[in-house]
């Protein structure tokens, strides 16, 4: 079984949605969000540190520098109490477990509707909810804080594990100078990351899940996402030089444990991950650099024989800069994939042993008192050609063996409280899976799976 990006869709078979609906869906859910009450102290973290949402984030889920640091800390009020006060906060407030219990829950439901629909589908799908999750997120001792995050799905009409990070942070001196340090354990590689230039955090921070997306993903860019578990250590130094390193084992969920013959993507031995960034300020501006990466041996099928080996490289940066009550800010990055197809070579299911992959992103984000934001991303995907890796399919498939596609992303995003987000994004394809034109061999083009998607995102 090949690593490809899952390209699902859904009808609402009990339902019509026509323009009249539309409208009046819309009507109904704005009338919902503007009668909810202004709620200035969630979710948990906020009610743990007794700070408004926005000392952590510009608007959610984007983190500004406090954001970040409480991040690093574990999720604790106990290990940073010179940014509490600095932040306003009088006291380091004490361990309320009993008083307080870090619990919060999220609510998504979205429209989306691609140019031309899919083939015996109906189009401009209404998902109700596409996602509602809940939050284990806070301190647990003085040192140790969890995000924990367990979500229902409506696409897959599943409930289990999602993103999940579990750490202990504390702080010593080297040289004189700050050293915060801390361990994870997640489930997700660079979940722990405390930038929006990594893959589990960038924007946008919301996706269609039932639009058609390109074939081919790199490994580290979210295929293995709630697949694994890791283990790592993490540091910042002198507020400027951050350092991880994890390493990684399978742990699919719903599959049988432990791995055998009937498992798919199996990781031999373990799968190493690192990462190095630097961050500096410039007067007002700020900027972040680094690069990560991830090697992983795969069992395409079973635990046993042959494997694909994957080594990713990537280089992010994110700059930020207030601008009087707005706020600017921007994200690049660049993976590139190294694939050595040994397996599925010799299973006759890649024409060549060795391909590459190349991914490149690109977004700034405009921020007006924290109320409106509007963004505008490009993304390119170019690789090698493997007419046996991609091959010709209805809507997700590639006529010439090509993974190339590119496009943009606009968004524009209403806040009228700190813990409500309406958002809706148009994603037009320039190229799709190789080609403008027919690129699935069956006569769909890549602007046919342009998309608009609008999106109701609660935070409690």
């Amino acid at each position: 079984m090949e690593r490809f990006r899952a390209c699902a869709w859904q009808t609402i078979p009990t339902s019509r949605v026509n323009g009249r609906s539309l409208l009046v869906a819309t009507a109904v859910l704005s009338a919902v969000v503007l009668s909810a009450r202004d709620v200035h102290a969630v979710p948990s973290y906020a009610r743990q540190t007794g700070l408004a949402c926005s000392a952590c984030h510009t608007v959610f889920p984007e983190l500004t520098s406090f954001g970040r640091m409480f991040k690093l800390h574990g999720y604790t009020a106990q290990a940073m109490k010179e940014q509490l006060e600095e932040a306003g906060t009088e006291q380091v407030p004490p361990l309320n477990i009993n008083r307080t219990f870090p619990l919060s829950v999220m609510f998504q439901t979205s429209l989306t509707r691609t140019n031309a629909k899919q083939p015996d589908t109906q189009n401009a799908n209404v998902e109700f909810p596409q996602q509602l999750s809940i939050f284990l997120a806070g301190e647990i001792t003085p040192h140790v804080g969890t995000f924990l995050q367990a979500t229902y799905n409506g696409q897959d009409n599943s409930f289990g594990l999602d993103n999940t990070d579990i750490r202990y942070a504390n702080d010593t001196q080297i040289s004189g100078k700050e050293l915060v340090y801390g361990f994870t354990v997640n489930n997700n590689p660079t979940v722990e990351d405390p930038w929006h230039s990594t893959p589990v955090w960038r924007w946008p921070f919301a996706n269609a899940d039932s639009a058609p997306t390109p074939a081919a993903t790199a490994l580290i860019d979210g295929t293995l996402a709630q697949q694994v578990a890791g283990i790592g250590s993490y540091g910042l130094w002198n507020k400027h030089l951050y350092g991880a390193v994890a390493i990684y084992r399978s742990a699919e969920i719903g599959t049988p444990q432990p791995p055998s013959s009937t498992s798919n993507d199996t990781i031999r031995d373990v799968a190493p991950y690192w990462r190095l960034a630097w961050q500096q300020n410039f007067g007002v501006n700020y900027l972040e650099v680094g690069t990560f990466g991830m090697f992983a041996q795969l069992f395409p099928t079973g635990v046993s024989g042959s494997t694909n080996k994957y080594t990713d490289f990537a280089f992010d940066t994110q700059f930020e800069r207030p601008l009087g009550k707005d706020w600017l800010s921007a994200h690049a990055t660049y993976i590139y994939e190294n694939q050595q197809l040994d397996s599925s070579w010799a299973a006759g299911n890649a024409s060549s042993h060795n391909d590459k992959l190349n991914t490149f992103r690109l977004d700034g984000i405009y921020h007006w008192r924290s109320q409106l934001s509007l963004a505008l991303g490009y993304f390119m995907t170019t690789g090698s050609s493997d007419a046996l890796l991609y091959q010709p399919a209805p809507i997700n498939g590639s006529a010439n063996g090509s993974p190339n596609s590119n496009g943009l992303t606009a968004e524009v995003s209403y806040f009228p409280w700190q813990n409500v987000r309406l958002s809706a994004l148009y994603t037009p394809y320039f190229q799709f899976n190789g080609r403008t034109n027919n690129y699935d061999g069956f006569g769909r083009s890549s602007f046919d799976n342009s998309t608009l998607y609008i999106l109701l995102w609660l935070m409690y």
